[in-house]
């Protein structure tokens, strides 16, 4: 027998170094199957005991769980969908939908983003192998399904927005918002700042486009979000963060609001020649300067259109998906992280939900490295969650 090639020995070293492979099949070695377990005790208990022609009977009559991938109810991940949503704090992370597409100034069809971004995510399991993490065996995750925002009443869907992740988040779990368009940023940013006392945020926004115009089109639509989220006192401008703007569509009425306010902006070209890690140094420097924790808005656009065909306002030139994950990444590991929110993906526009996957990945990823980073599971609710619901101190808006 010949000798075992030295990629598949347990100690193999590649320029004195360990691989990544090998430290990922040691990590996966001391992962429990509890959770795994559970999931095939209640899928039999709920959906009977399969055929007697079925050999395995870990599997049920009826779908219940994460397998076959293709069957099943689209909740994200398969997670299971809490429909009483007072009960969201007994689990560490809260995934909600937000379909809403009336702030939107072009291509229509984020409100279809959550349904997008749950069917294709049927398609991931809860393992990932470089990080060593199954989420299913080290948090708890729940569905607590969609807000009911309003057609084109932007301000009402606000309202509701806003109500809604206040609650998660004072829940204590971490929220995740699957978007819609990119206005919901205000209503969002608005929902935690109620309920971080007199603690402050900073904002890490992801994106091709600046969204800091008062108005668009006489109203506060996508391309708005951080005017109005920045004139809350929780959320100063200072804090608010822009990785990877440039290109052909961004408005100079919202550059001049940058300039004003003092943001922080960094484009692709500006990652690229400093690198990716003195990008997050930049980011994390900025956004945590006199603040408590970080909020991260993820446009799926920020990416090179490429590779994200499904979104409203596609540009070409963004970051590669390996360069956008390695930030996200970094970041999450190394920040105090309140919330993630995934905005501006557009089914009707996708190719083979190429630009679902992407978005599932993202926040797939986010929670392993919260993980990683011990954020999660929490023990007890995040100190920089107040109790008690205050007004946010912000300029009446005309």
């Amino acid at each position: 027998m010949s000798e075992q090639p030295p990629f598949q020995r347990p100690d193999y070293q590649l320029n004195g170094h360990s691989t990544e492979a090998n430290r990922a099949l040691e990590k996966e070695r001391n992962l429990p199957l509890t959770g795994w377990q559970q999931e095939v005790n209640r899928g039999l208990e709920y959906g009977l005991e399969a055929a007697e022609s079925i050999r395995d009977r870990t599997i049920p009559t009826f779908s219940r769980g994460e397998l076959p991938h293709y069957a099943g109810i689209n909740t994200f991940l398969k997670a299971p969908y809490l429909e009483d949503v007072r009960k969201v704090g007994e689990y560490d992370v809260a995934i909600m939908g937000v379909p809403h597409d009336s702030g939107t100034t072009y291509r229509p069809g984020t409100r279809f983003g959550p349904q997008g971004i749950r069917r294709i995510s049927a398609l991931y399991t809860p393992y990932n192998f470089e990080l060593g993490v199954d989420l299913r065996e080290q948090i708890t995750l729940c569905d607590v399904g969609d807000v009911f925002t309003i057609p084109a009443n932007n301000e009402k869907s606000f309202d509701q927005i806003s109500k809604a992740v206040a609650h998660v988040f004072s829940s204590g779990a971490f929220p995740i918002i699957l978007g819609g368009d990119h206005s919901i940023g205000f209503p969002t940013v608005r929902g935690v700042c109620r309920h971080l006392g007199d603690k402050k945020m900073g904002i890490i926004h992801f994106d091709r486009h600046v969204d800091t115009q008062e108005t668009d089109l006489d109203e506060r639509m996508h391309t708005c979000p951080w005017f109005h989220a920045t004139n809350i006192k929780n959320a100063p401008a200072k804090n608010l963060v822009q990785l990877g703007i440039g290109g052909w569509q961004v408005p100079r009425q919202g550059v001049k609001v940058c300039r004003e306010r003092s943001t922080n902006i960094l484009t692709v070209t500006d990652i690229t020649e400093m690198g990716l890690d003195a990008a997050v140094d930049f980011a994390l420097d900025r956004a945590l300067d006199g603040t408590d924790c970080v909020y991260i808005s993820f446009d799926i656009d920020c990416i090179d259109a490429g590779f994200v065909p499904g979104t409203g306002w596609p540009e070409p030139g963004g970051l590669m998906p390996r360069e956008a994950l390695y930030l996200l990444g970094k970041i999450v590991q190394k920040a105090p992280v309140c919330g993630l929110e995934v905005v501006e993906v557009s089914p009707p526009y996708d190719v083979s939900d190429m630009t679902s996957l992407m978005a599932t990945r993202v926040i797939c990823d986010t929670m392993a490295h919260l993980v990683v980073s011990g954020q999660l599971p929490r023990q007890q609710k995040a100190a920089y969650i107040h109790p008690e619901a205050t007004p946010e101190l912000v300029s009446e808006w005309q």
